[in-house]
Order: C-alpha cells, then structure tokens, then sequence
C-alpha cells in the first residue's frame, strides 16, 4: 500500500514576466520505507515539487493536481488540517539549515516546541523525547548541546539537528531537500548512512531532492529524473543507471567525476536550462540535445513504458537513435 501518491502534479507561478511553468505533469507512488529520489539541473522544478506536496508555495503559486496521502489531497487541504500532518506524520528536511533554524532560541526550544504542538507532552517530557533523538542522530553529549544556539554548531551538526527535528514525531514520510548539499564528502557519507540507518529503524518513506546522483545511487529505489518542470525518465534506480535511454539522464551520468578509468575529463552537457517562463513547444531539452530534430522541437514526447522494461518510463522521440556507451556505469558514490 502507497503512503503517498502524486498525479499529475503541476505547479505555477504569476510573474511580471508571465506564468511560470515550474513543474508539468508529476507522477509517482512512495510505499512504506522506500526512497524516492528526484534530479536534474538547478531550476527544474525539484524543491517547488516537494514544497507544493506541504503546502509552502509562495504566494503567486498555484499547484494542481493530486496528492493523495491517507486519502486526502493535500493540494486542496485547508491550512488547520494540513498543519496537523506537516511536521507530525509529514516531515521536511531544508537544504540549508542555518537559515532554517532560528538562531534567536535553543535548540531546545525549537524542538520541545514540535512536541508541545504535535503530541501535547509538556515541555519537560518533550525536552527529554529530544535528548533521545539527537543522540539518535549521533550528536555527541546532546543533553549538554541541547541548550545551545545554532550558531554553536557546525555545518555537519546542524544539519544532524534538523533531521533530530524532522524525525521527532516519527513521521510516516521524510522530505530531503539536498540535505548534504555544503557539507564536505566525509560529513555526507555520515549523513547518507544516517538516513539508511534511521530509514531501517523507522520504517520512514523518503523523497530526497538532489542534483548528485552519487548519493541517488547509494540511497534510492526510485528515480524521477526532471527537467524543465517535466519527467525526462522515471523509474528502477539501478536499472536506470545501468539503462538510461534519455539523452538528459546519460547526459548528467557521464557529468558525474568518476574515480575509475585514466581518462580524468568531465563531459558537460552543453547550453543551460530553459527560462521556465518560455519553455520551447517541443521537448525542452532538444535545445540542448544533439539528437533532437524538427520532430522533438515541435512535438513534446509522451511519457511512455522502455520497450522491454516494464516500469521504466521515459519522455523521448530519439532514444532509438542513441549509441550505447559501454563505459558508462552506476556513479561513484560515498
């Protein structure tokens, strides 16, 4: 059974220089325990995704669509009723949680606060409820540190605090904004081995957003790769790094540094992304794909099932044409 299905999600913006078209037409299915991984190019459309599924759009955006969690549509919950599942049953990590946390109070009190509000304890209890996490996340002496202020922490232990405050009310669905994003490459294996770890124990679903697919290959299930607001490729995590049929996805496969083999040089996908305000009629990445032709600049491909891969979809009038690479491999990851 699902904890979470999304379909068909969409999400716009009113803008001075008209509406953007942030996300177009997401869909996926996140069981119990498994990890949902959505990539792609900075401004394709994966935060607005998840801050649509908690109702944290900014004001001049409209998302559309489903998103079925207990069978309600949190899209069209009222602010009361979708302020008990935010943070309680649902819960959120930032990408930066410096700016995240409020470095005019504790630790403390910012996480006693979630108890007090999701579960009633008084603040005594819920002092001690949060002990207990921040040990669970590893926090050296929390019952000392608890007291702290933000500031005090480093970049590696703040971030441990934010999932502490995420994971409080143990929480059926955990949203990962690139949660290692900043850290050093030590502190980001802690952290993906944290969340394996914590995954285990508490049977939490996770969607993490990320543009490193090294830490898609060493924590995911399922792949959402997106660009221009739209699914490139969706499905297996390992049958797509072993399969990518869309030239986006093979494109940031062969981005990635690799520790493997002589030949050192990074192969970069050529142009940038599309203004999400005037997107191309066609495919929106054919400006940049060097297989495109008039077909895939006019016509938007149709996210349909990989011949012979039941589950592995993809969105692409060309992928026939495409030469396998046979070097091309799963990414490094920590």
């Amino acid at each position: 059974m699902n904890l979470l299905e999304v379909t068909n999600l969409a999400v716009q913006f009113a803008t001075q220089d008209g509406t953007v078209y942030a996300v177009n037409g997401l869909s996926f299915a996140l069981g119990k325990g498994q990890t949902l991984g959505i990539v792609g190019e900075s401004g394709s459309g994966k935060s607005q995704t998840v801050l649509a599924l908690m109702g944290l759009l900014a004001r001049n955006g409209q998302a559309t669509g489903e998103a079925l969690y207990q069978g309600n549509n949190l899209l069209t919950l009222p602010a009361t009723a979708l302020n008990i599942i935010r943070g309680n049953r649902m819960a959120m990590i930032f990408q930066d949680p410096m700016t995240s946390l409020n470095p005019y109070l504790t630790v403390e009190r910012q996480m006693t606060e979630v108890l007090q509000f999701h579960k009633g304890l008084d603040r005594k209890a819920a002092k001690a409820a949060s002990v207990r996490m921040l040990d669970a996340v590893r926090i050296p002496e929390a019952a000392r540190r608890i007291d702290m202020y933000p500031h005090e922490f480093s970049g590696g232990m703040r971030q441990r605090v934010m999932i502490a405050m995420a994971l409080l009310c143990e929480p059926e669905v955990l949203i990962a904004d690139e949660p290692t994003t900043a850290l050093d490459v030590t502190v980001q294996a802690q952290m993906l081995l944290l969340l394996r770890e914590l995954q285990r124990d508490f049977g939490t679903a996770i969607v993490l957003i990320t543009h490193d697919l090294g830490v898609v290959a060493g924590l995911c299930d399922q792949v959402v790769v997106l660009y221009g607001g739209r699914v490139m490729e969706q499905g297996d995590a390992q049958q797509l790094f072993k399969n990518a049929t869309h030239p986006y996805t093979r494109g940031l496969l062969q981005a990635v540094p690799r520790m493997d083999g002589d030949d050192a040089a990074l192969v970069a996908i050529p142009g940038a992304p599309p203004n999400m305000a005037h997107l191309p009629k066609g495919c929106p990445f054919s400006p940049r794909c060097t297989f495109a032709d008039a077909l895939c600049c006019e016509t938007l491909a149709p996210l349909q099932d990989v011949p012979g891969a039941p589950g592995h979809l993809r969105a692409c009038h060309r992928a026939v044409a495409m030469v396998q690479n046979p070097s091309q491999t799963e990414p490094q990851h920590a």
